[in-house]
């Protein structure tokens, strides 16, 4: 029987890197002379790609790509040091590393993804890892979730937990299951526009999703012995 596949993206949902990526879009706005913003203003578009992020806070197209460049340098020299897990993730993934495929979908950089989650203890238990350069669209389209499915296989039930509105958007449209959790950047009202299936931490999306594919392959076993007695 196929196993569960199981998709997570990595900001607010697996790790928390909150103060290395302000601080690292202050350094870039400020090498480029443009004035900082509120905090929150950043925080509150974690998840989508850095052109985009930049673009929202003013940043014009012909300083775009330095600014970026000047954000991933200072954020590779900082991100291990202030990046740490989330509460209950690495308890999560234990759960789940032995009854499921798992896959971290993300709009970081792989590279950058692969290094914090090897630092911190979980990245073994990862197949695939698809960040921002792996793709041409990056989520909400269809197009990150496909690629790890394509690594993964899709024979079983398959899941895509995250925090965001943008990693919901992406598993309907990739056809998989949505898992909101609570514990990142978006409100409960805003994910619950895209699902009913929203906890507090990681470990109890992980349990849901046992639970859920459990139950899905019960349903499978009966229908398949009813088709065996019909014949």
């Amino acid at each position: 029987m196929p196993k569960t596949i199981v998709l997570f993206d990595l900001d607010g949902t697996l790790i928390d890197s909150t103060e290395a990526i302000v601080e690292s879009f202050f350094t870039a706005l400020d090498c480029f002379g443009i004035n900082r913003p509120d905090d929150k203003a950043i925080i509150a578009m974690i998840g989508n790609p850095l052109a985009v992020m930049f673009e929202r806070l003013g940043v014009a197209a012909d300083i775009l790509d330095g600014a970026i460049g000047r954000y991933k340098e200072h954020y590779q020299s900082i991100c291990l040091k202030k990046t740490v897990l989330i509460d209950t993730a690495a308890e999560a993934v234990k759960t789940l590393e032995n009854r499921a495929r798992l896959g971290v979908v993300t709009t970081k950089t792989s590279r950058f993804s692969r290094m914090i989650l090897d630092h911190l203890g979980i990245g073994g238990a990862f197949e695939t890892v698809i960040g921002f350069e792996d793709v041409t669209r990056p989520k909400p389209d269809a197009e990150p979730i496909e690629r790890a499915l394509e690594v993964l296989g899709c024979g079983g039930a398959a899941f895509m937990v995250g925090d965001t509105p943008i990693d919901m958007q992406a598993a309907l449209n990739a056809g998989v299951t949505p898992i909101g959790l609570l514990c990142g950047f978006a409100s409960r009202e805003e994910l619950s526009a895209f699902t009913s299936a929203l906890f507090e931490t990681p470990l109890e999306a992980a349990l849901y999703v046992l639970s859920a594919s459990q139950a899905a392959a019960g349903s499978t076993q009966i229908a398949s012995t009813a088709r065996g007695q019909k014949l």
